[in-house]
């Protein structure tokens, strides 16, 4: 398999989302296609958890660096 990145796996998963809507697939292309959109859905997951682990805002405390979570709440 090429190598993914979470760019091209969103839009991919977009894409099936829109075929799946349409209606206009078999019942095994269907089910192909959402197994593939599962398998998308879980590595666009897989990523967003690993750059939330990595996202800490790092504020200057009286000369130490401290690491804090990233706030979710200001959307």
């Amino acid at each position: 398999m090429a190598k993914k990145n979470f760019e091209a796996s969103l839009d991919q998963l977009e894409q099936i989302t829109r075929e799946l809507e349409d209606g206009d697939l078999s019942l095994e292309a269907s089910i192909k296609k959402f197994d593939d959109g599962i398998k998308l859905a879980d590595y666009c997951n897989q990523k967003l958890d690993e750059a939330q682990k990595k996202v800490n805002i790092l504020i200057q405390k009286d000369g130490k660096l401290t690491a804090e979570p990233f706030d979710q709440t200001n959307d």
